[in-house]
């Protein structure tokens, strides 16, 4: 008799068990195809290092546009030299889903500034002939046009990677005029190393998660 109770209650427990695991399941997969309308998010890698983000998924044909905003300000140090840097982009994905997730491609713009400070300067005074070690800087601005591809889970937690290339122009140096202690000086400056900056354009590389309602 114990026997028989206790069979009867494991074939109970598991018929609940598989039914709560089916339906939490189906919960899952309805709350992943569901369209989330905002996202916002932080985003690591190149150019930006760290940064914010928000998108919006239009209810317009068939959720497939999605308008998107980034942000990041940072400062990097290379030897003598300091960068403080502030990135601003915008454009629209298109996913090739209905539900505002999974494979993108995206188009847009981006703006790049960049303070630069250089510490290692010579500077020399005309009429005394004299020289001495000073700082000074320069603002660089860079505007490029992307394109890019990725691909973005689905629900309410998501995880994004993307890959791209904006196409702008980038100098090869900077020339600009610096005052020291009184003393201004002309000079000419190879452009510091930044991230993902090359000599033709700006790659793209980053990695991203957030919330999605």
């Amino acid at each position: 008799m114990k026997l028989l109770r206790n069979s009867v209650l494991f074939v109970i427990f598991t018929f609940y068990s598989s039914l709560f695991s089916q339906e939490t399941d189906n919960s899952i997969k309805q709350d992943s195809l569901k369209v989330k309308r905002f996202s916002i998010g932080v985003r690591i890698g190149i150019p930006t290092v760290v940064g914010g983000s928000a998108e919006i998924v239009l209810p317009l044909f068939n959720n497939h546009f999605a308008p998107f905003v980034n942000y990041s300000s940072f400062s990097l140090s290379f030897k003598e030299v300091e960068t403080n840097l502030s990135f601003i982009g915008f454009g629209t994905k298109y996913y090739f889903g209905e539900n505002g997730s999974g494979f993108f491609i995206s188009v847009g713009r981006n703006t790049l500034k960049t303070d630069i400070i250089f510490g290692d300067l010579l500077f020399v005074d005309n009429t005394s002939l004299q020289s001495f070690i000073g700082s000074g800087g320069t603002l660089l601005k860079i505007n490029t046009s992307d394109i890019k591809i990725g691909i973005k889970t689905a629900g309410a937690f998501y995880f994004l990677f993307e890959l791209g290339y904006g196409i702008g122009k980038i100098p090869d140096e900077l020339k600009f005029t610096a005052t020291s202690n009184g003393i201004s000086d002309s000079f000419i400056e190879e452009v510091p190393p930044i991230p993902g900056l090359g000599s033709n354009g700006v790659l793209f590389g980053n990695v991203g998660f957030g919330l999605s309602f």
